[in-house]
């Protein structure tokens, strides 16, 4: 499996974009729409089809219906990520996106989950989906069987105005790096020369199966990435700018947190 991301500005948008995908034949469960918000109020512009209603009774609240007018019907979910706050994804795959960022779906869908396969769910982008959802920003996710699917994806998305994840990814950096320049000139080495891997390292920190965990239940994989990026770089002076970014991204996450929990 393949995923293919677009970012949108307008929610509107980002539906078409999925309705677009389904009229190519892209099964329910391999796609889903993530949007800032609560999931209740979005039920007032969606249609309601109860024949596809799921059973949503051991949900524990986080299922609220079924969008039947949205892309031929599937399930709606609400759910609070943590750094992020209240978002509404559609269909089990939007539920696993949910459960790797961080929040708690319920065991109706948690249990659903195991008969749906996310494989190549990118893990390694969801805090880069968290950042344009903080945003505002709506979020389209498909899975592709193959590259020439995917390719084909990829230009449905982009007829309907998304931004590709590398577009995002780069433009959440560009708003971080300033400060992050500023506060690794304290150390007095030289950010230009180490942004490539302390970015990396900030990266890193951020992983879906990283953060949140205690230093010592990482640090094992820290190592692993390290001696992976010295046998792809040798002779380049890295460990001391990974780490950095690592450290970083820790504290960067834990802001974020900590602002969800204020607000």
């Amino acid at each position: 499996m393949q995923s293919v991301t677009g970012v949108f500005v307008s929610q509107t948008d980002a539906q078409h974009a999925v309705e677009a995908l389904r009229a190519k034949g892209v099964p329910a469960d391999k796609i889903t729409l993530l949007t800032p918000g609560s999931a209740r109020e979005k039920l007032d512009s969606v249609s309601v089809d109860a024949a596809e209603q799921p059973s949503i009774g051991k949900a524990i609240g986080a299922v609220v219906g079924a969008a039947g007018g949205l892309s031929g019907g599937g399930l709606l979910l609400a759910a609070i990520i943590p750094g992020v706050g209240p978002v509404t994804a559609l269909g089990l795959l939007g539920s696993a996106i949910l459960g790797a960022a961080g929040a708690g779906v319920g065991a109706a869908v948690g249990g659903s989950l195991e008969n749906a396969s996310t494989e190549g769910l990118p893990e390694d982008e969801i805090f880069v989906y968290e950042d344009a959802l903080r945003n505002g920003r709506s979020v389209v996710l498909a899975l592709a069987e193959d590259a020439e699917a995917a390719d084909s994806f990829r230009q449905v998305l982009k007829s309907e105005g998304a931004e590709t994840i590398d577009a995002a990814r780069h433009q959440w950096w560009i708003g971080l790096r300033s400060a992050e320049r500023e506060h690794y000139a304290a150390s007095g080495r030289n950010f230009n020369d180490d942004e490539q891997f302390y970015r990396l390292g900030f990266e890193d920190a951020l992983h879906a199966k990283s953060r949140c965990k205690e230093f010592d239940q990482i640090s094992a994989e820290m190592e692993s990435r390290l001696e992976e990026l010295q046998s792809q770089h040798p002779g380049v002076d890295l460990d001391e700018p990974y780490t950095r970014g690592y450290q970083r991204g820790r504290e960067y996450y834990q802001r974020l947190c900590d602002q969800s929990k204020a607000a």
